[in-house]
């Protein structure tokens, strides 16, 4: 397992800026997705994006997906991750990982036991991938827990 550094994400992560405030109004209605209501116009609160999505400004990370290895958890080529490095990655939690020279986006699993040893498991969610075994000697790191997926509509 290796070390990270902040110049080793230049040019993979952009980190979220501490102090900047994205306000957009919150109303208190609730919108259905079955059929149409009346709805309330009136706006309940501003909501805080940086409020809403990042608890720890100076840990927290966006990334860009690319590949489709993890389409299962809806995960789709061209969303944005809230990555956080600042969480613990316990066992089946999403994160932003470093292996072998490579980052990926992985359910990060850790199997134990008498026939296993301690081993991790990188999971894609899309049956197309295999699994990653992490081995002794990898160049491996948790870079962070994703705490957030930003997608388009489709």
């Amino acid at each position: 397992m290796s070390e990270f550094t902040e110049t080793d994400c230049d040019d993979f992560m952009q980190k979220a800026a501490v102090g900047q405030r994205l306000r957009v109004p919150f109303y208190g209605s609730l919108v259905r997705a079955g059929f149409p209501s009346p709805a309330e116009n009136y706006v309940e609160r501003v909501c805080d994006l940086n409020d809403l999505c990042i608890s720890n400004a100076e840990a927290t990370y966006f990334v860009r997906v690319t590949g489709d290895s993890m389409t299962g958890d809806r995960i789709e080529p061209g969303d944005i991750l809230i990555v956080d490095s600042s969480r613990e990655a316990v066992d089946g939690k999403i994160c932003v990982v470093w292996i072998n020279g490579e980052h990926t986006v992985k359910r990060v699993h850790y199997a134990g036991g008498p026939s296993h040893g301690d081993m991790i498991v990188l999971m894609p969610s899309n049956p197309k991938y295999t699994p990653i075994y992490v081995h002794e000697g990898d160049d491996f790191r948790v870079f962070g827990v994703v705490t957030f997926v930003i997608q388009k509509p489709l």
